[in-house]
Formats: C-alpha cells, sequence, structure tokens
C-alpha cells in the first residue's frame, strides 16, 4: 500500500510506504518502551497485533491505543517461560486471526550484573529462560504458521555483543547465546520460507535509562543532562536512539522489503559501535 501525501512545500509529493498492511504481528514482552513501540508502530505500519506479557493491564492500555488506530488487536497475559501458557497463547492466536506472519521476540529478563565468576549461577540460568529458552519456545510454537504465510521472526539483541566490559558477563552470555539461536533458527528454517533476524540496540532513550541517567547524575553531584550529553559524546550521531527507531528497524526486518534478508543482526545505535 503506498499512501501519496503532499508536503507544505512546493506541494511536491512524497510517498510514505505501509510495511505490513494486513500482516499479522505477534509481540512478546510489552511494556513501556521498546516493546510498546514495536506494536504501536508495527499497527502504524498496517499490521494487526497481537500483544504479549504477563501484566494484563498493560495489555489493556497498548491494546486501547492500538484499537484507536482501526487496527485489530489481541491482548494475551502470557508467561512465555511456561509451556501450557504459550501454547495457549498460540491457540488463541490461531483462533482469533488463523494465520501469523512475523513473531518479535522482545520480551526480556536482566541477568545478574556481576562478574561472572561471582554470579549466583541459578540466577544466571533464570536470565537464560525468558532471554533464550523462550524466544525458542515462543518461534517453535509459532513455525507452522509463519511457514504457511512465509513469515519472520525478528529477535531483540543489544549491543552487548559487541563489547566484554564489566560487569555485563552474564547479559553477555544470554544475548551471544539468543543470537546463536537466530542464526542457527535462520538456517533450519529458511527452506520452509521463514526468515529470522536480530535487532542490537544499545542505549534506548526510554524510562529505564532516564531514570538510570539520573541514579547516575545524583551519585556524582551533576545534572541528568550533563550525563546524557557525555554518553551521547561516544556515539557518532551525537543522540541516544528512542524506541520508535529501534522499532522501525524492526518494521522492516518483519516486512517484504527485507525478504532477502535472513541470519543477519542489525545493529541500531546510531553508531556507538561499528560492526
Amino acid at each position: 500500500m503506498i499512501d501519496r501525501r503532499f508536503s507544505s512545500v512546493g506541494h511536491r509529493a512524497s510517498v510514505t510506504r505501509v510495511l505490513l498492511q494486513d500482516k499479522i504481528v505477534v509481540v512478546s514482552g510489552v511494556g513501556p518502551g521498546l516493546g510498546q513501540a514495536i506494536a504501536i508502530q508495527s499497527a502504524r505500519h498496517g499490521a494487526d497485533i497481537v500483544l504479549v506479557a504477563r501484566t494484563a493491564a498493560r495489555l489493556d492500555e497498548v491494546a486501547k491505543e492500538i484499537d484507536a488506530m482501526g487496527r485489530r488487536v489481541l491482548a494475551v497475559p502470557t508467561d512465555i517461560n511456561d509451556d501450557d501458557s504459550a501454547r495457549r497463547l498460540a491457540d488463541s492466536v490461531s483462533a482469533e486471526f488463523g494465520r501469523v506472519d512475523a513473531l518479535v521476540n522482545n520480551a526480556f529478563a536482566m541477568p545478574p550484573m556481576m562478574d561472572l565468576t561471582e554470579a549466583d549461577l541459578t540466577a544466571v540460568a533464570e536470565g537464560f529462560q525468558t532471554n533464550v529458552i523462550a524466544a525458542l519456545r515462543l518461534t517453535r510454537l509459532f513455525t507452522p504458521a509463519l511457514a504457511e504465510s512465509r513469515g519472520s521472526v525478528v529477535m531483540i539483541n543489544s549491543s552487548v555483543l559487541r563489547h566484554s566490559r564489566q560487569p555485563f558477563g552474564p547479559y553477555k552470555m544470554a544475548k551471544s547465546a539468543l543470537l546463536a539461536l537466530a542464526q542457527s533458527l535462520a538456517s533450519e528454517l529458511g527452506p520452509r520460507g521463514i526468515r529470522v533476524n536480530s535487532v542490537a540496540p544499545g542505549y534506548i532513550w526510554a524510562d529505564s535509562v532516564k531514570f538510570y541517567f539520573a541514579y547516575l547524575a545524583q551519585e556524582r553531584g551533576i545534572t541528568p543532562e550533563e550525563v546524557y550529553a557525555e554518553t551521547a559524546a561516544g556515539i557518532d550521531l551525537r543522540k541516544l536512539p528512542e524506541p520508535d527507531e529501534i522499532a522501525d528497524a524492526v518494521v522492516f526486518l518483519a516486512s517484504d522489503m527485507a525478504r532477502a534478508i535472513t541470519g543477519a543482526c542489525l545493529d541500531v545505535n546510531g553508531g556507538e559501535y561499528h560492526h
């Protein structure tokens, strides 16, 4: 679908491509920040959305916004670490829509932020369950539907892949495993017409980072704006990406515009790291 509008300068025609028109997109880990942005941006590009998270109240808020945009939306409170709960999700989507065109594995649990030599192994394993095993669980459940639609999977990774600073060891372990999962699935599922790609953001200028910068500012006796400026100075574009900017990359990879791309990991970090 092409939406043609006229700009206010010289009445020049501009073209906006709607990338996901009438696609069914499942987004896990919907909450404030990136999960919500992915769902909203997908709906703006014409998709009908399945919202997945453990907290029903949060899903309802996002569902109202998508419904107001004129898109169909299904909110399914789900514990993606539980086989039965995840299976009920897949059954609900099949009953409501009868198809799936894209799955975005965005659900995330922060592993312990401490050195690998000291981290509690149970906590490390719990991080793997949500960040890696649950992504595999959902992908397996939706594989038959994705094969039928020749759809795609997008894994939300992290620029932690690009460095080994302390105390990010457990976090890098989980995200590195998620990247390996995505690449292996790309090879396994490619013959069935399913593409599997990853997006790796760095800092995302949303509530959690804003809170963290405010904390750092208080600890150092400076302003949050100064913390932002120091951080942005090491980024080529001199700004932290915002949730919508990450979501746009997800929409692209989920769309037919990326129909020849699989097994890729797209860094979306404003140039903080080059890969």
